[in-house]
C-alpha cells in the first residue's frame, strides 16, 4: 500500500468508493460521477484535505483517508474504502501509516475520528490505538433520515509514544 496525495487522474478509482451505497451507508447518500470530481478538485487536491491508499500491485486507488488539520496540531482522520477490499487490513494498514506519519512527521498532539458505525468503524478506532471520547447521542441523521449516534474516538502523542515503545519492546 501506498499512501499519496490525489491527482485529477484518481477520479474514476474515488468514483467507485463514493459511489457506493453500501460504502457511504453511514456517511451520505453516495456520489454521482460530477459531485465525486468536484469533491475530488475542491477538497482532495486544492485543500489537500485528504490522502489517497493505492494499492501497489494494480496503482489503483482503493481507499479515501480524510486527513485534515482541524486546528493547529490536531488532526481529523476518516476513512473510505472500495468494498472490494474490506476486510483484508488495507484500512487499518494505511489509517495506522498517516496516524504515523502525523505523530512522527507533523508533530501531531492529537488524532480524532468520528462516526456513525458502531460497530466497522469503533472496531477500527480501537484497533488503531484511539480511545472513546464520548457519545452524541441523537445527533445526526443517517442516509434513512433516522436520528443516529456520533461515536468519538481520540489518540493523543503521549498514547502513542507509548504504543510504539511496546512494539519496540516485542521486537
Amino acid at each position: 500500500m501506498t499512501i499519496r496525495n490525489f491527482t485529477p487522474k484518481d477520479a474514476p478509482d474515488l468514483y467507485e468508493i463514493f459511489g457506493d451505497e453500501e460504502t457511504m451507508e453511514n456517511c451520505e447518500p453516495a456520489y454521482d460521477l460530477g459531485k465525486t470530481q468536484s469533491f475530488l478538485s475542491s477538497f482532495c487536491i486544492a485543500r489537500k484535505g485528504a490522502v489517497a491508499a493505492v494499492h501497489r500491485k494494480t496503482n489503483k486507488v482503493i481507499g479515501y483517508i480524510l486527513f485534515n488539520e482541524y486546528e493547529e496540531d490536531v488532526y481529523e482522520i476518516g476513512w473510505f474504502f472500495n468494498r472490494s477490499f474490506w476486510r483484508q487490513g488495507y484500512a487499518f494498514e494505511a489509517c495506522k501509516a498517516v496516524i504515523d506519519h502525523a505523530f512522527r512527521e507533523r508533530k501531531a498532539h492529537k488524532i480524532f475520528a468520528e462516526a456513525i458505525d458502531a460497530v466497522k468503524s469503533v472496531s477500527l478506532m480501537e484497533k488503531l490505538g484511539m480511545r472513546p471520547e464520548g457519545i452524541q447521542w441523537s445527533q445526526t441523521r443517517d442516509n434513512h433520515g433516522s436520528w443516529a449516534d456520533l461515536y468519538f474516538y481520540g489518540l493523543l502523542e503521549e498514547d502513542w509514544r507509548k504504543q510504539q515503545d511496546k512494539i519496540m519492546i516485542k521486537s
